[in-house]
């Protein structure tokens, strides 16, 4: 179920309403309600795969309160481990599988086609990737003995499954959110209004620019032999704009909707197209996953504990994962390679880190402009290989963008629609910049006592929603990861 479908807005009404009406002092009533919810809305893509979610769930259920009970470690270890095969393994199979017999096969020039292995067709489970790395830190967490593990059944299914952040995250460790749960709810009418307001924002992202500019990108990058230097460079830098919106929108909508059910969820993104360096980038950008490969991949790892190169072969394998986290593609594995290589210089010289830090403890402002800029178009540049279906479409972009300067726009590509995405990323941008101190932009115009004022701004929002929003539900990028 999309968030940007008459069935969701649906669930959500009917939900809201049964989770208030049984009173907040009955915790079980309205865990049972979200359980129930969060399985109607998971199951209405495939209900198949509720029965894996359910196992998932189980599964570490048992394993945290056995790990919990018992004080051999080695047994401890062998609980943690058969947690981690069977996530790992499940998600293996389901993302991977196809990926490497491919790669098998292409790595020893034999004919794929032909071979039995090409009648594999998996399909893969929504948000299965966000879901396990939950449950894995969840066991991960309570073998470290940082967390106590969850004795209530109906609790710990409602935070697995929890529907507005199941699907794309943020990804909630148990330590911060579990706890919600187990605690007594009351209806504030602020707090539904902030989260209404985020919704609000996150639908404007969505519905308004990145859904408009995924018109432009993919023209470009369906046609990309056909473009000049021009058409390219703007295809890439839509389409940074477009996956930030997409998914930053979804993380904005999953926090507001959980606002209406009294829960709070993690910032998953600080506004890092006003950020001043690479580092800072990927402190603001899904920090959630960020801050779960620093907690249980780098540190493990060694962090930045024993020198600078061996700092730097850590950043190197988290990018490496991260990169094959998003997609079983050599494309996604090469983003990660490049984001590593643009993250080196940062980590080797000592006063660049320094810079990093006092940089990061100050809100951007003008006078950093030029930082900013030049760091986004850096960005913007390796989410070519994260959009790119091959690695060869990657390196023919790359090598047409320097042999063919052209700045003429092909008929492919509307110069209006063009125009509009440009006026309405402009509209994002003053709004963002103006709420830059916030973790929500639009808190500026909350904060504004002049009621009209208030309302002007929702009105024009709703407006903007209502004229170029497509009548098409689109899915949000980070389903496919």
């Amino acid at each position: 179920m999309l968030f940007n479908s008459i069935e969701f807005l649906v669930l959500l009404v009917i939900s809201f309403a049964a989770y208030w009406s049984v009173g907040g002092s009955r915790i079980h009533y309205q865990n049972l309600i979200l359980l129930a919810a969060s399985y109607i809305f998971y199951g209405w893509w495939n209900p198949e795969f509720l029965f894996l979610i359910m196992f998932s769930t189980l599964l570490d259920f048992s394993l945290g309160i056995a790990i919990f009970k018992t004080d051999n470690i080695s047994r401890k270890k062998f609980l943690l481990a058969i947690s981690l095969f069977f996530n790992l393994g499940l998600l293996a199979y389901f993302k991977y599988a196809n990926f490497f017999i491919e790669s098998f096969y292409d790595a020893f020039s034999l004919n794929y086609a032909s071979s039995k292995f090409s009648a594999i067709n998996i399909i893969l489970p929504v948000g299965i990737s966000f879901y396990t790395f939950q449950t894995m830190g969840y066991a991960i967490d309570i073998y470290r003995g940082h967390i106590k593990p969850e004795k209530n059944l109906l609790s710990f299914c409602a935070y697995i499954s929890f529907f507005p952040q199941l699907v794309a995250g943020p990804i909630e460790r148990a330590s911060r959110f579990l706890p919600q749960f187990s605690s007594q709810r009351q209806f504030s009418y602020q707090t539904a209004v902030a989260g209404m307001q985020q919704i609000l924002w996150g639908f404007f992202k969505k519905m308004v620019i990145a859904d408009n500019s995924a018109v432009i990108v993919g023209q470009v990058f369906d046609n990309y032999q056909q473009m000049n230097s021009m058409s390219l460079i703007v295809g890439i830098l839509l389409f940074t704009i477009q996956i930030y919106c997409d998914f930053s929108a979804y993380s904005d909508i999953a926090i507001g909707t959980a606002k209406l059910f009294g829960f709070d969820l993690m910032t998953n993104f600080r506004y890092p197209f006003f950020s001043r360096s690479i580092g800072e980038v990927w402190n603001r950008w899904h920090i959630s996953l960020s801050t779960w490969f620093r907690d249980y991949v780098f540190i493990p790892l060694g962090g930045s504990r024993n020198g600078k190169w061996r700092t730097l072969s850590n950043v190197f394998i988290v990018f490496l994962i991260s990169g094959l986290w998003h997609g079983a593609a050599w494309t996604f594995v090469f983003w990660g390679l490049v984001n590593a290589i643009l993250m080196a210089p940062g980590i080797l010289i000592s006063s660049t880190r320094e810079k990093i830090k006092e940089e990061q403890a100050r809100l951007p402002g003008y006078r950093d402009l030029h930082k900013i800029i030049g760091v986004f178009l850096l960005f913007a540049f390796t989410f070519l290989f994260f959009r790119s279906q091959s690695m060869a479409q990657s390196f023919y972009f790359l090598q047409s963008i320097y042999g063919n300067w052209d700045f003429a726009l092909p008929n492919l590509i509307s110069r209006r629609d063009l125009g509009k995405i440009t006026v309405m990323v402009l509209i994002m941008i003053i709004v963002e910049w103006k709420g830059r101190s916030s973790d929500l932009a639009l808190n500026f115009i909350l904060s504004e006592r002049s009621r009209a004022l208030r309302w002007t701004c929702y009105s024009i929002l709703i407006f903007l929603i209502g004229m170029y929003m497509y009548t098409n539900e689109s899915t949000f990028i980070y389903f496919q990861f």
